[in-house]
C-alpha cells in the first residue's frame, strides 16, 4: 500500500492541473474555444520545442535504444490492426473501425507519459519518453492515417495523405530531432535557449486544455459507456499486460526500456487523436468519452503500473 500511495504521489501533481482546468470550464472562467487555441500551441510550438530539445540531449548513434524502437514499432502495430478482429468480434461500423485505427495504440504519451516517467524514472525517462513518443507519432501518421483513409467508402489518394505528412508539425518536429540526434548537428546557442524555455510549457499546457476539454463534456445516458469503460480496460490494463509478459519473458526488453514501454503503452487516450478524429469526421461522441474516462481511470491505473513494475 505504501507502494502505490508513493507512486500515486508521484503523479498527482500532473492530475491537479487536469481538475484545474475541469474547474476552470465549470465556473465558465474558459469557453470551448481555449482547448483549440491551447492545442494549436502544442501542436505547432510546444510539441516542436519538446521532442527536438529532448532528441538533441538523446545520443541514438550507439543503437542503444533500437531494440526499444522494434519492440514498440511492433507493438503500436499490432494494436493498430487489432482494429479489424475487434470491430468484427462486437460488430461495430465503419466508422467505428476507422476511429479505432486512432485510439487502440495511441495514447497520451507525450503530455501526460513524459512527465510521468520523468517522476518515477528521473533523467532516463525523459531520453526513454522522446525516443517511445517519436515511435508512436511516426506510427500514428504514417499506418494510421493511412488506413483512415483507406477504409473510407471515398476514393484514396496517395498524393493527398503525403502532403498531410509532409505539412505536420508532429512528424516533422520528430524527423528534425532524430536528424539532430544521429547526426550530432549543434542548433546555434541562441535557438537552443529559446526552445528550452517552450519545451517545458507544453506539458501543463496540454492538461489544462484536456482538463477543461474534460469539463464540458456531457455525461449522458450510462448505458452508452459501457463499452466505453470496457474500451478503457482494454487500452490501459489488457493490452500493455500482453505487452509486458511477452517483452519480459521473452527477453526482448528489460530494465528501465521495459518500465518506460509499458508506462508509455497504458497510458489514457489524449487530445492529439482526438483532434484526428474530428478533423476525420469520425466517432467523435465515443473517443470524447474514451478521452473522459480513460483519463479518469488513470489517476488509480497509471500508479497501479508504477507498482506492478517496481
Amino acid at each position: 500500500m505504501n507502494a502505490f500511495i508513493t507512486a500515486f504521489d508521484a503523479v498527482l501533481p500532473l492530475f491537479l492541473i487536469i481538475l484545474v482546468g475541469i474547474l476552470v470550464s465549470r465556473a465558465k472562467i474558459a469557453t470551448e474555444d481555449w482547448v483549440e487555441i491551447l492545442n494549436r500551441f502544442a501542436l505547432w510550438i510546444g510539441f516542436p520545442a519538446l521532442v527536438i530539445t529532448l532528441l538533441a540531449r538523446t545520443d541514438l548513434s550507439g543503437g542503444h535504444y533500437n531494440r526499444m524502437i522494434v519492440v514498440n514499432s511492433a507493438y503500436f502495430v499490432f494494436c493498430t490492426l487489432l482494429a479489424f478482429p475487434y470491430s468484427r468480434l462486437f460488430r461495430f461500423s465503419r466508422l467505428r473501425r476507422r476511429t479505432f485505427f486512432l485510439i487502440l495504440a495511441y495514447g497520451n504519451i507525450t503530455y501526460l507519459g513524459i512527465p510521468v516517467l520523468q517522476s518515477v524514472m528521473g533523467e532516463e525517462g525523459l531520453h526513454s519518453g522522446a525516443i517511445l513518443s517519436s515511435v508512436y507519432v511516426f506510427w500514428l501518421l504514417t499506418l494510421g492515417l493511412f488506413l483512415v483513409e483507406t477504409g473510407d467508402e471515398k476514393p484514396f489518394h496517395p498524393g493527398e495523405l503525403g502532403l498531410k505528412l509532409l505539412t505536420n508539425p508532429l512528424l516533422l518536429s520528430v524527423i528534425a530531432g532524430l536528424f539532430l540526434s544521429v547526426t550530432g548537428f549543434k542548433l546555434p546557442e541562441i535557438f537552443n535557449r529559446s526552445l528550452s524555455i517552450l519545451a517545458p510549457s507544453v506539458t501543463p499546457i496540454v492538461l489544462f486544455s484536456l482538463g477543461i476539454f474534460m469539463g464540458f463534456q456531457k455525461i449522458g445516458p450510462l448505458r452508452e459507456w459501457g463499452h466505453v469503460f470496457l474500451f478503457s480496460l482494454v487500452i490501459m490494463l489488457l493490452l500493455p499486460g500482453i505487452f509486458c509478459l511477452v517483452a519480459k519473458y521473452t527477453g526482448w526488453l528489460g530494465g528501465l526500456e521495459l518500465k518506460a514501454s509499458i508506462l508509455e503503452a497504458a497510458m489514457p487516450v489524449g487530445l492529439t487523436p482526438y483532434a484526428l478524429v474530428q478533423q476525420y469526421r469520425l466517432d467523435t461522441a465515443f473517443t470524447s468519452r474514451v478521452v473522459l474516462l480513460s483519463t479518469t481511470l488513470s489517476l488509480i491505473l497509471i500508479p497501479l503500473w508504477i507498482v506492478l513494475l517496481g
